[in-house]
């Protein structure tokens, strides 16, 4: 039950911040302070919308879970290192650090699933 509530949790959150990539004033600028271009901060919004419906299938399917998590944790690691490089104190890191714990917990859990 909790995984499968972390899984809605994460997909539902994916779709929002997949979206928010698309215009929010916020995202296009900070692409920009990131060194990023228009058409970066339109991939990553995609592969978070990709992520996000794979998890939501992944309540079903546990193959899909472990895709979109892997999805999930590679952005992670990604958006980690664009606050180190640029770097951003720890706190501005924060939510990225959780979603990435969130996102290897997934991935690990639904991968025993999946290969048992």
């Amino acid at each position: 039950m909790v995984l499968i509530s972390i899984k809605g949790i994460l997909g539902l959150g994916f779709i929002m911040f997949g979206l928010l990539k698309f215009g929010s004033e916020q995202m296009v600028e900070g692409f920009k302070h990131y060194g990023y271009t228009p058409g970066f901060r339109i991939f990553t919004g995609c592969i978070e919308i990709v992520a996000a419906v794979l998890l939501i299938a992944g309540i079903w399917n546990e193959t899909s879970a472990v895709i979109g998590s892997f999805l999930v944790v590679a952005t992670m690691i990604g958006a980690i290192f664009t606050h180190m490089k640029v770097k951003d104190q720890l706190k501005d890191m924060m939510i990225p650090l959780i979603l990435l714990v969130l996102g290897v917990i997934v991935l690990v859990l639904s991968l025993i699933s999946v290969l048992d």
